[in-house]
């Protein structure tokens, strides 16, 4: 038995498989292959709309080493699937440019690439529109954005509240695409033996890519498995399953071999999802102090002719802040586009930028500090549902944040701090990322040698997922954390959701700690002792979820950036950056802080660099690999600190923990955007704020 003073939860454990990974004895998706494995390679569309008149395959297949090619008129027919992003090979649809139209399979990887390669395919091309615009006339108000959050929402009146308000607000911000790149691009490796389906995939969750194969090939959801060990980043690029398993288990039962896919990065961007472009129109009408009576927040965005998919930009609007009459709305225009998905904090992290950026102006146009209008306009229940808060610290965040970051020695004045050619600047932005909890199971088993085994289903995508599951197992066992083995990441094990919407820790946790309790349980009821065959117990906590709560639930934050300009180039460095976070009780101060710094270096590449555009006539992201979209390297995160608030939230799960994967990334940008207004006093309403953008407003 451990004491208190050894609880593991709350102590920074080394990541378990921290040895593993530094010695190159974790496996990833791509690194498994069979004995017999083939490789695959597709063949992207070369046209932004149309239909395919021809395949010709017969240079292709003469290549040496080829296997096979497959397409529409060759590859065995599956059901139709729920998501149309996975109907590829189905037909001679061209909905966009980059939509995989075959797949060449070979006795090695390059034999593979130069049978795609010689494939011949003829287009009878159609007029396609790839280019958003404000006034599209495909606009559309759609009945739910992502998530499930209405489309709209109108409480009060806000077009008499604004009209009358003594101070207003009317600002428009956009940014352009951006694009997950994990480092492990998205691979698979699948193989078929006695009707059975076995795959690794490189995903955000196993359970669900075993549930849309068994459906898609007509198979019991206990014929496959789904093997996702080691995975190497994600952002939402893989939070649903992508085309790489669908092809590589369809090629696989086409040649009768196991096949291994893997996504080149310059195919990334058509096929597994992005962040669309946004236009957002923030209006605040206001009294002289700054506190808000009516607040608009109106986006556009596109979707694909695929599967419709609206950013909930708008959602943020809804809970943030003091607003009696509020109206948010959605709107979209379907596009010859590649279909967007999640990507790290789908929804908040565009719309808390242009809802924090707008924030900064208002508290220019009331002249009171931006600190101090957050906080004069902190509610006291959630605004859009009137449900009391379980916790909300953001006041404590703030002021914590200007403490520590040295907020109170700023002079406000715009464009007046210079160091030899460099205007010096600092910003303050919040942050709010709602707390999700999902149904999920568990086991835990002991054994008579004193060890422990815990089986869940989870998927750690780079955040130490391992060792905080194996942390609050030893907790509710009252066991040392060394004699906890945790197994995760595949389909067999124990159902449990998806790596996302920074829901996995407080969803897998709830169901370990349950069933470690229930095991504790039984090893008391024996007298302390396991007998020689051991114990086990499991739990679901699908009831527990659905008991609800009536409390509105969300972590939150408060991002401080310095910021530097060059006058000659306009290059903007992040000299340094403070975050300050209340979200619940932190169960790893080292793999939190990891989270935290990570989502903030996100924000940063969202904030100065990260931006794709798309060819209006080829119809085509022209920025397709990592020389050419920019992410943050070490020179570009000089100082990162981040700092939490403890919080104890009784009303979450039985760690009262809350998400932290995402709350990093969502008030990063304005945070930035609002330090260079001040060190400039010119106001970027677009993003990413590159220098050809600032040099013309710099004289």
């Amino acid at each position: 038995m451990t004491t208190s003073r050894e609880r593991a939860l709350g102590s920074a454990a080394v990541r378990i498989e921290g040895l593993a990974k530094v010695g190159g004895t974790a496996r990833y998706s791509a690194e498994h292959t069979p004995p017999g494995c083939l490789y695959a390679w597709v063949v992207p569309a070369a046209v932004a709309k149309g239909r395919i008149t021809s395949i010709d395959t017969a240079a292709a297949l003469a290549e040496p080493g080829a296997v096979a090619v497959l397409t529409h008129e060759n590859a065995q027919h599956v059901s139709a699937p729920d998501d149309a992003t996975l109907g590829m090979l189905r037909d001679d649809r061209v909905p966009h440019r980059g939509w995989i139209i075959a797949v060449a399979v070979g006795e090695t990887l390059e034999a593979a690439r130069a049978t795609a390669d010689a494939v011949r395919v003829s287009y009878a091309a159609e007029e396609h529109d790839v280019v958003l615009t404000a006034d599209h006339p495909g606009l559309y108000a759609p009945e739910v954005a992502n998530g499930g959050y209405p489309g709209t929402r109108e409480r009060g009146d806000f077009d008499t509240v604004y009209a009358a308000a003594p101070v207003t607000v009317d600002v428009t911000y956009s940014m352009d695409p951006t694009h997950n790149h994990p480092m492990e691009p998205h691979a698979s490796v699948a193989q078929w033996h006695d009707g059975r389906l076995t795959v690794y995939d490189s995903s955000q969750g196993s359970s669900v890519v075993r549930e849309t194969l068994a459906s898609l090939f007509s198979l019991d959801p206990a014929q496959v498995t789904v093997i996702s060990d080691h995975v190497g980043g994600g952002f939402g690029s893989k939070g649903t399953p992508r085309p790489q398993p669908v092809l590589a288990a369809l090629a696989a039962r086409h040649v009768g071999r196991p096949v291994k896919l893997a996504l080149h990065r310059s195919q990334l961007a058509a096929v597994v999802g992005h962040r669309p472009p946004t236009i957002q129109r923030v209006r605040f009408g206001a009294d002289q102090d700054g506190v808000i009576s009516a607040l608009a927040h109106e986006m556009v965005s596109y979707t694909s002719t695929v599967k419709e998919f609206v950013e909930q930009a708008a959602t943020s609007a809804r809970t943030m802040y003091t607003s009696p009459h509020s109206r948010t709305v959605h709107r979209v225009t379907a596009l010859d586009v590649p279909t967007p998905s999640w990507m790290r904090a789908p929804g908040e992290a565009p719309g808390m930028y242009a809802l924090e950026s707008a924030m900064d102006e208002l508290a220019l146009a009331v002249g009171v500090d931006p600190v101090e209008l957050r906080v004069r306009n902190d509610p006291s229940h959630e605004p859009d549902s009137g449900r009391p808060y379980s916790s909300r610290h953001l006041v404590e965040c703030l002021r914590e944040g200007a403490r520590r970051f040295g907020w109170g020695d700023r002079d406000p004045r715009a464009g007046l701090r210079r160091e030899g050619r460099f205007l010096v600047g600092s910003g303050v932005a919040s942050a709010s990322y709602p707390v999700f909890i999902l149904p999920s199971t568990a086991e835990a088993r002991a054994d008579a040698n004193g060890g422990f085994l815990v089986r869940v289903n989870a998927t750690d995508i780079g955040t130490g997922a391992r060792t905080v599951l194996a942390q609050i197992a030893a907790d509710a066992l009252h066991a040392p954390f060394e004699r906890v083995r945790i197994v995760i990441g595949d389909s067999d094990l124990p159902t449990a959701p998806l790596a996302g919407g920074s829901a996995g820790t407080g969803s897998w946790g709830w169901s370990v700690d349950k069933a470690c309790r229930a095991l504790r349980a039984r090893i008391d009821e024996v007298g302390g002792t396991v007998p020689s065959e051991g114990l086990s117990a499991s739990a679901d906590t699908t009831e527990d979820v659905a008991a609800g709560t009536e409390f509105a639930r969300h972590a939150y934050g408060a991002h401080f950036a310095e910021v530097q300009v060059d006058t000659d180039t306009a290059e903007i460095r992040v000299r340094r950056m403070l975050g300050v976070y209340a979200a619940g009780r932190i169960l790893n101060p080292r793999t939190a802080r990891s989270q935290f710094i990570g989502g903030m270096t996100m924000g940063l590449g969202m904030a100065l660099m990260e931006g794709a555009t798309i060819d209006p006539v080829a119809g085509d992201f022209v920025e397709r690999d990592l020389a050419s979209y920019h992410v943050p390297a070490h020179a570009d995160v000089r100082s990162l600190e981040a700092y939490w608030i403890e919080e104890d939230d009784r009303h979450l799960n039985p760690m009262g923990s809350k998400g932290i994967g995402e709350i990093g990334i969502v008030g990063t940008a304005a945070a930035i955007g609002n330090a260079v207004r001040h060190a400039t006093g010119v106001r970027l309403r677009e993003l990413p704020m590159l220098p050809d953008r600032l040099l013309p407003h710099l004289g």
